[in-house]
C-alpha cells in the first residue's frame, strides 16, 4: 500500500441476514435512543419488519441539554 493506511470511520449496513425470512434483506435503520453516550439504531427487516441488528455510535452532537432559565 505504499505507506499509505487506509481507514475508515464506520460502516453503513445495507443487508443482514433475516431469521424470519431465511436469507439477507434490505434494512431499515432507525433511531432509537439518544443517550449521553450516542445514539442507539435498530435495523429492520424491510420485507417483514423483524429486528435483524443493533449499532451503537459514539457521535454526541445530537445530544443537548437544555437548561432553565
Amino acid at each position: 500500500m505504499n505507506g499509505r493506511r487506509l481507514s475508515y470511520d464506520e460502516f453503513e449496513a445495507s443487508e443482514f441476514f433475516c431469521s424470519k425470512c431465511r436469507q439477507a434483506q434490505p434494512v431499515r435503520k432507525r433511531l432509537l435512543l439518544v443517550p449521553l453516550q450516542g445514539n442507539k439504531y435498530d435495523y429492520a427487516c424491510s420485507v417483514c419488519g423483524s429486528s435483524v441488528g443493533a449499532k451503537m455510535d459514539d457521535d454526541t452532537s445530537s445530544f443537548s441539554v437544555l437548561r432553565p432559565r
